[in-house]
């Protein structure tokens, strides 16, 4: 091929898995050869005898469009007069002579299921997020609150007006209407369920066909990224869940793409995950683990979303999940050691580029989940807490008379809260398939139920880490979430419900405005016990402060029993005045109490005061001004905390040292390596050098 649009660079890049803007050049792209205008078609298919496009430009007709093997590898073909909108297949021939239809594993864009072509797109949206990118600029999202609204968005509303089975809105009334609920309730950012292009509904969007292409069933790529843009510009960062660790069977997809395990690994006790029927990704290839971390910086260059919470970390993880026989590593463990090698390459490389990163949904054991790849971790900006989630909803599943004898459950979690950077979670997982809303995991009647759940997510609130509560919750849905119908909104006007949406906005605004529950910085010397040991009442008694003095602090008291508790007593960190800034009961702030100078608790001062059945409380502890010994403890911890990001920000310790050839790098324009890194004026990849050169 004279004009290859794929060139020695982008091939010797894309085979040893550097190529981090492959989203560029593979696929189909609208292009202009010599003044006339078409679509180029880059495809990676090593083991095909042959391969064509066919279109709704051709009549999809084969072998019309014939692709040319331009090296081992890669095929191209530039089909002139071809435009934006034409949908098409690839035709493999296999090895054996077989012929079968696959869609573009870098399709921007597919047709609505159950139809599967992908369509041609050009990208093209003048975005107004500038304000928004430039504010997170090198921003540490650890100093900053995080309260996401975990969102699916078929089923959040429907859309009682349309006549078909869906019923869905569309990703530009979605934009609006979720955006003044986000607002309104206090949440920083959304957090998107099953947004990457799938053929099945039931699986969520959690069996992804298509890596580079948000669903058909919402709208346009560009009616997405004006979601997001809008988002944006509401004050609202946007979470996409992303799936590098399997893909599904259909003959369609990427399965035995060109006839042979391509995507997949070989080894058949590697290959699936027997519990889903899914194919396993194989990170042993360089084109594998390129083609996933390509679609990662996809999601975040070209619709500037702000994390991925990448589904089934322990799943990569470990060559034993879900298997009743695996393969063994190199030295003799269960550890998949490709995936971590992955984990380290992608995270390194995503936060040393982006202002962007990764939040691991991850229930292994192993350690360094968000540690930095160069002190031996893996390099993720947050983990989920699923330990603190499993903890505490056996907690609330126990009778209070019980309780005392599972008071454990609740204060464990603050013995490892601190080992990583965590997110505490109430997700879609946890009321789906029998297990019932987050108002039915707890014991007795309505009333009880509605100020158990309201002195939960006190506590939760208060707890350190980020926060995530699914749709619906926040309100007190009643029934299981059911991805086919939308949330009940109408409990919105009973009072109780109202009450614990009321409750729950509160916390949330209140988390925002305090750096003490937000900040998670600090480490250890931001949360401090009162009474860890008060089982026999079922109350938790803690502070959350800053690491140097208790200015700004919040006493937290945090009722989960039935029973009222007259002149309650909680030992208070300094003298004065302590105001009662929340309570789950509606009248239940404006309340200022005097310390009383009496042992409690092991500490000098005492609160009195009455404490209601299923009742929580934030008390304010009186500022104070700090001493100068205070002043250079908070110096030193600011400084120490600036030092670490910035040491995050710059780890290259895992990216490959890939040396282009110096005959490559000269018929390419390009004088650096490819993994020299960027300097902090630019921060471009070698395949832009060339290109700007």
């Amino acid at each position: 091929m004279k004009d290859r649009f794929f060139g020695e660079l982008d091939t010797y890049l894309f085979h040893h898995g550097t190529h981090y803007e492959l989203y560029n050049k593979m696929g189909a792209h609208i292009r202009e050869i010599g003044g006339v205008r078409g679509v180029h078609f880059v495809l990676w298919a090593p083991h095909a005898r042959a391969v064509c496009v066919v279109s709704d430009g051709n009549g999809w007709t084969p072998w019309r469009d014939v692709m040319e093997k331009c090296d081992d590898a890669i095929w191209e073909l530039f089909v002139p007069g071809m435009c934006e909108g034409v949908k098409y297949k690839y035709l493999i021939v296999r090895e054996d002579g077989s012929e079968v239809y696959k869609i573009d594993p870098y399709a921007y864009r597919t047709e609505l299921r159950p139809a599967n072509a992908s369509v041609i797109t050009a990208l093209d949206y003048e975005w107004g997020d500038n304000e928004w990118r430039r504010d997170k600029k090198g921003e540490n999202f650890l100093e900053k609150p995080m309260a996401v609204y975990e969102v699916h968005l078929g089923s959040w509303k429907k859309d009682l007006s349309k006549w078909d089975e869906d019923q869905y809105f569309d990703y530009r009334r979605l934009a609006h209407e979720l955006a003044e609920y986000v607002k309104y309730m206090g949440y920083t950012h959304i957090e998107l369920m099953g947004i990457c292009e799938y053929p099945f509904d039931p699986s969520w969007g959690y069996q992804v066909t298509g890596y580079f292409a948000p669903t058909a069933r919402y709208g346009t790529p560009e009616d997405f990224m004006y979601f997001v843009d809008h988002m944006h510009k509401n004050g609202i960062g946007v979470i996409l869940d992303w799936v590098p660790a399997h893909f599904p069977k259909d003959d369609w997809g990427l399965a035995n793409f060109d006839g042979t395990p391509l995507y997949e690994y070989a080894d058949p006790l590697r290959a699936e995950y027997p519990e889903w029927g899914t194919k396993a990704f194989d990170l042993g290839k360089k084109e594998v683990s390129n083609f996933l971390m390509a679609s990662a910086f996809f999601w975040v260059e070209k619709y500037h979303v702000d994390a991925l919470r990448v589904d089934a970390v322990a799943a990569m993880l470990y060559n034993s999940f879900g298997r009743a026989e695996y393969r063994p590593n190199e030295y003799g463990g269960n550890e998949n050691l490709e995936s971590f090698e992955f984990f380290r390459h992608l995270n390194s490389i995503l936060r040393s580029r982006t202002d962007a990163f990764l939040i691991a949904e991850d229930s292994s054991i192993i350690a360094g989940v968000t540690a930095p790849a160069k002190k031996g971790g893996l390099g993720f900006g947050l983990k989920w807490n699923m330990g603190w989630m499993n903890d505490s909803i056996r907690y609330y599943n126990t009778d209070p008379i019980f309780r005392p004898y599972h008071h454990h459950l609740m204060t464990h979690t603050l013995e490892y809260c601190f080992i990583e950077n965590y997110m505490l979670v109430l997700s879609h997982d946890e009321v789906v398939y029998g297990k019932g809303s987050m108002i039915n995991k707890f014991i007795g009647n309505k009333l009880d139920k509605l100020g158990s759940l309201k002195t939960c997510y006190t506590m939760m609130m208060g707890h350190p880490g980020k926060k995530l509560l699914f749709m619906g919750q926040d309100f007190a849905q009643e029934r299981e979430w059911n991805f086919r119908t939308g949330l009940d909104w109408h409990l919105c006007d009973d009072e109780g419900h109202r009450d614990v949406m009321n409750c729950w906005r509160t916390l949330l605004h209140l988390y925002s405005e305090r750096p003490v529950l937000h900040n998670d910085c600090g480490g250890p010397n931001t949360f401090e016990w009162i009474n860890s040991g008060d089982c026999n009442r079922n109350i938790f008694t803690f502070i959350r402060r800053n690491p140097w003095n208790y200015n700004n602090a919040l006493i937290f008291v945090c009722n989960f029993a039935p029973v009222e508790r007259y002149e309650m007593g909680v030992g208070a960190p300094v003298e004065g005045t302590y105001k009662r800034i929340f309570s789950t009961y509606p009248d239940g702030s404006s309340l200022e109490i005097n310390t009383v100078e009496e042992l409690c608790d092991g500490r000098r001062y005492k609160l009195i005061f009455n404490l209601r059945p299923y009742e929580s409380c934030i008390f304010e502890v009186p500022y104070k001004e700090s001493t100068p010994e205070e002043k250079i403890k908070e110096k030193q911890v600011r400084s120490g905390i600036k030092k670490a990001h910035e040491e995050v920000k710059s780890d290259f310790s895992h990216v490959p040292d890939v040396k282009v050839p110096e005959d490559i790098a000269e018929k390419s324009a390009v004088k650096k390596t490819a993994s020299q890194k960027p300097s902090a004026k630019k921060n471009t990849t070698k395949a832009n050098a060339a290109k700007k050169k």
